[in-house]
């Protein structure tokens, strides 16, 4: 039996994992073990461990890391704190496992793969390869690409440019395509009733949705887009449903969430929802006219429920992007007349992003090459 480990951090990258968590509590070949930390253990973030633990997984370890400030130095604080507890994790239990599993591009993610290097872990990588220059991750996500064994990306684009990261000739590195788009073909969506009842909202008016993080390069300039942010959908919320769903633990991120909480208390049709979870999230796309953010949920999955994304800003910048992402700077006006634009249009493309079955395969190859680095 193979012993898998899967490092969660939070609500973002649990909706990605979930397609293969559930192959691989499936496969008898597989002995999963769930390690739980960062906004998932925070009541402030929603407390997304019960949604882990409603959907049936149990957690191997929970590690508390995460501190509330969202300043340069609480980020760099709660980056040390945990690597030195994963440090003490790694010491009692990096025997137990054959593989773990990181998952994309977060601060806190990296600290818990720092922590691994000199226990020789073997760490396999997803969402590698690929660039995004607004952000501090894509720093952090390089990094966890260098400390890894093995590697799933989306596209063969991002392969070829990890080899040239890694210096190496493509061993160990797989495309599987997207994780997430797999909870599109597998997890069924509510009906507009069914997430009233969940939500209290209605999804048959007009609505759009939206989930802006805050710029972490050029995070002294986050107070000037949040002001843009907050004027559009002011001036959007007369004719359109907003919803919001509020910003990650990142360096800056309470300037939104309270321009946000604060819009929502002041116009009925502004809704923030801490965290939908991964079906509700799904079920709002769907329903909605149209996105806006800077999420890469707006890169990856859009295109696959037919949806326009204004992509505001440089967080997402580099990262390879479909025909229905429109990149607009944060400026007021231009939202505004572009979401009015392309909320009255379906997108009718391909999704780059899309292969069938990407967990089948992400076993398979886990299977096939398991002699070559336990």
């Amino acid at each position: 039996m193979i012993t898998v480990g899967v490092l969660t951090s939070s609500r973002a990258d649990y909706g990605i994992y979930l397609p293969l968590l559930m192959a691989l509590n499936k496969d008898n070949d597989f002995d999963l073990k769930l390690v739980v930390f960062g906004t998932h253990l925070s009541k402030f973030h929603g407390f997304t461990l019960s949604q882990i633990e409603s959907d049936g997984f149990v957690a191997f370890k929970k590690i508390e890391s995460l501190l509330l400030g969202d300043s340069s130095n609480a980020i760099a604080s709660a980056y040390s704190l945990t690597a030195l507890k994963f440090s003490e994790f790694w010491e009692e239990n990096a025997n137990e496992f054959d593989v773990v599993f990181a998952l994309g591009d977060r601060f806190e993610m990296a600290a818990a793969v720092a922590a691994s290097i000199p226990y020789q872990v073997k760490i396999a990588h997803l969402h590698g390869g690929e660039t995004t220059l607004g952000a501090i991750d894509n720093v952090y996500r390089h990094f966890i690409s260098l400390a890894s064994s093995l590697h799933f990306v989306s596209t063969e684009s991002f392969k070829n440019r990890l080899i040239q990261l890694l210096n190496e000739e493509g061993a160990g590195i797989f495309n599987v395509g997207s994780l997430s788009l797999e909870n599109l073909a597998t997890m069924p969506i509510l009906s507009i009733d069914e997430f009233y009842e969940k939500w209290g909202i209605n999804l048959n008016q007009d609505t759009i949705l939206v989930t802006v993080h805050p710029e972490t390069i050029a995070f002294n300039l986050n107070e000037k887009y949040c002001r843009e942010v907050s004027i559009a959908l002011e001036q959007l919320s007369t004719n359109y449903q907003i919803v919001v769903t509020m910003p990650n633990a990142d360096t800056a991120g309470m300037i939104y969430r309270l321009a946000f909480e604060n819009l929502s208390n002041k116009h009925e049709n502004i809704k923030c929802i801490e965290n939908f979870g991964t079906q509700s999230y799904f079920t709002c796309m769907r329903y909605s006219k149209l996105l806006i953010g800077n999420t890469s949920s707006g890169i990856l999955e859009a295109a696959s429920l037919k949806k326009y994304v204004l992509n505001l800003g440089d967080r997402q910048k580099g990262r390879l992007a479909g025909k229905n992402v429109i990149h607009l700077p944060f400026i007021a006006d231009k939202i505004v007349s572009k979401a009015v634009d392309y909320s009255q249009i379906q997108f009718e493309g391909e999704n780059l992003y899309y292969q069938p079955n990407p967990s089948n395969n992400i076993l398979r190859i886990l299977k096939e090459n398991y002699a070559n680095f336990s």
